[in-house]
């Protein structure tokens, strides 16, 4: 069954899908020093699923997850450091 992929941006570190979703996919801005995206699932103490280490760049990149995504059944928070933004495209 095919659902509508939604998008939620986050500037800081907090919840960006308050609901359960599967993440399909991250697109971030860079903020010049080399920094991460970590996602987890259950808030900010939650469970870590994804893990990205970001380069040293000023620039944009994206990520699509493959298949069924990543399952986060509580909601999903995303913490950054050295990133300007991220944009969650979720399914649920």
């Amino acid at each position: 069954m095919a659902y509508d992929i939604q998008a939620s941006t986050v500037t800081a570190n907090g919840v960006a899908v308050n609901k359960r979703a599967r993440v399909k996919g991250l697109s971030y801005v860079t903020g010049g020093t080399a920094g991460s995206v970590v996602v987890k699932d259950g808030g900010s103490g939650g469970t870590t699923v994804l893990t990205l280490n970001t380069p040293a760049t000023t620039d944009i990149y994206d990520l699509m997850i493959p298949d069924n995504g990543i399952l986060c059944s509580t909601n999903v928070h995303v913490t950054v450091a050295n990133v300007t933004s991220v944009t969650v495209l979720y399914e649920g």
